[in-house]
């Protein structure tokens, strides 16, 4: 394991339930890397991603997330590596009764910052980071869907994760925004956050090349070509 991985897996065994979806599985992701996950529906990509992010429990191995040992992780723990992780899904998933600034505020609330001040700062910080400054005010019904996507990634950057999960999320977009979309998460990953993007997408792929993680037949390799 290299002293900058900030996910690494061991011979690990992924179940869901009683059945096993991926078996021994090697996975190493440093700082500031930026990777594609593939794989066909069905093929355990969100059994991986779930693993990562302390949803479901490692069966054999061991794995290591932001520092946090998966094997021993207890529940009250998962809070603490879910802050530690900014999550970005296909379906935006803001809270629609409330604008971009409220959608922001409310996680930091409910991730323990009370300062205003700090709290106000930090969401002008990450909206000036993917370019919706000027949108603070604005309702989710009232953005486009790369802008809304964009709020998600903003809020995803607010704790300052070591590790940015997207699953799908160029799935509800046209072809320019997703582009868009995974240019501005390359770049975020240049800055030091490790990105991990599951897609169906080999468009994006062929147009911005990166490292390939594939699930297939229960196994995960670490380094795939697509044909």
């Amino acid at each position: 394991m290299s002293g900058n991985a900030v996910i690494n897996l061991r011979k690990v065994d992924v179940f869901q339930q009683k059945h096993l979806v991926l078996s021994d599985v090697n996975l190493n992701i440093d700082k500031g890397e930026f990777v594609f996950l593939i794989g066909q529906t069905g093929s355990g990509k969100s059994s991986l991603l779930k693993i990562i992010y302390g949803d479901l429990h490692i069966g054999n191995g061991d794995g290591l997330v932001a520092g946090f040992d998966l094997k021993n992780l207890a529940i009250k723990d998962v809070p603490y590596l879910r802050r530690k992780l900014g999550i970005v899904f296909q379906d935006f998933q803001l809270l629609t009764d409330r604008t971009v600034e409220k959608n922001l505020e409310f996680v930091l609330k409910s991730t323990g910052w009370t300062d205003k001040n700090l709290i106000q700062e930090r969401i002008k910080d990450v909206l000036e980071k993917v370019g919706l400054r000027s949108k603070i005010r604005k309702m989710p019904h009232e953005l486009s869907g790369g802008e809304q996507q964009r709020v998600v990634i903003s809020r995803a950057l607010l704790n300052n994760p070591e590790i940015i999960l997207a699953d799908e999320p160029t799935g509800n977009l046209d072809p320019d925004t997703s582009e868009e979309i995974v240019l501005l998460l390359k770049q975020i990953s240049q800055s030091g956050t490790a990105v991990l993007m599951a897609t169906h997408d080999y468009h994006i792929i062929r147009t911005m090349p990166s490292r390939i993680i594939k699930c297939e037949g229960g196994i995960v390799h670490e380094d795939a070509q697509i044909v």
